[in-house]
C-alpha cells in the first residue's frame, strides 16, 4: 500500500499515502481534520457555492483505508466536521455511510476547535486519549509522545506541495485528511516552533515518502 513504516516514541507507526496513520500493534487507524460539510458551511455563511462532493470523496477515501487496514479502532482526531451545524446537516446517505464504517469497531471522535461538542453520529467523544505510549489530541501542546492535527501541514519538494505528516523525536502532526482542506507550509513559524529537533516530513500522494525538513 506504499506506506512508510517508522517508530515514534516507542510505538510502531505506518503513515499511509492517504494521510491516515495506522498503529499495527494496536489495530488503530487515525485520521485528522476531515472537515466534513465544508462546502455546506461555506454556502451557508458566504453564499459561495462549491461542488458538494467533498463528503463523498472523504468518506470513500476513509472506507478504502479501513478496508485495507481492518482496524479494531478508528480515531478521528478533531475537526471532523467544519462546524457543528455542518455535522447536523449531513444528508441521510452520508449518515448511513458513517454507520456502515463504524460497524464492529470502536469509533472515537476527538473534539476539535471546529467541532467542540458531541455529535449524534455514533461512536464516543473525547477531548484526548492515550494508545500505548502515545497521546492523541487535536492541537499540539508541550507534552511529548503526542499525535495531533489542526495545522494541516504541507511540504514542498521540487516545486510541488503536498499534505504531509511532520514529526521529530517528541511529537507528530498529521496532515488534513478531508478533500476541501488547505494547508500550512512546513516552514511556517507556527509549525517550526512546535519542534525541537530534526523534523521529518512524510509526504502523501501515490506513495508516502519521508524527507528531512
Amino acid at each position: 500500500m506504499n506506506a512508510y513504516n517508522f517508530d515514534f516514541c516507542g510505538t510502531r507507526c505506518c503513515a499511509l499515502p492517504s494521510g491516515a496513520l495506522y498503529l499495527p500493534e494496536h489495530a488503530v487507524l487515525c485520521v485528522s481534520d476531515l472537515h466534513l460539510g465544508k462546502s455546506e458551511r461555506i454556502a451557508r455563511r458566504s453564499g459561495v457555492m462549491l461542488p458538494p462532493y467533498e463528503v463523498q470523496e472523504t468518506l470513500q477515501k476513509l472506507e478504502t483505508d479501513i478496508t485495507t487496514t481492518q482496524p479494531r479502532q478508528v480515531i478521528c482526531l478533531g475537526d471532523s466536521f467544519d462546524d457543528l451545524d455542518a455535522a447536523n446537516s449531513l444528508d441521510e446517505d452520508a449518515r448511513l455511510w458513517l454507520t456502515r464504517l463504524q460497524a464492529g469497531k470502536s469509533w472515537v471522535w476527538i473534539e476539535g476547535n471546529h467541532d467542540p461538542g458531541p455529535v449524534d453520529l455514533g461512536g464516543t467523544h473525547r477531548s484526548q486519549m492515550t494508545i500505548g505510549t502515545l497521546i492523541f489530541r487535536h492541537i499540539a501542546t508541550a507534552e511529548t509522545a503526542e499525535v495531533s492535527g489542526h495545522y494541516h501541514p504541507k511540504h514542498r519538494v521540487a516545486g510541488r506541495s503536498r499534505p504531509a505528516f511532520l514529526y521529530d523525536a517528541h511529537r507528530l502532526i498529521m496532515p488534513a485528511y478531508g478533500a476541501y482542506t488547505g494547508g500550512l507550509s512546513s516552514q511556517a513559524a507556527d509549525l517550526r516552533k512546535l519542534f525541537s529537533g530534526q523534523i521529518i516530513a512524510i509526504m502523501t500522494g501515490h506513495k508516502a515518502i519521508p524527507v528531512p525538513v
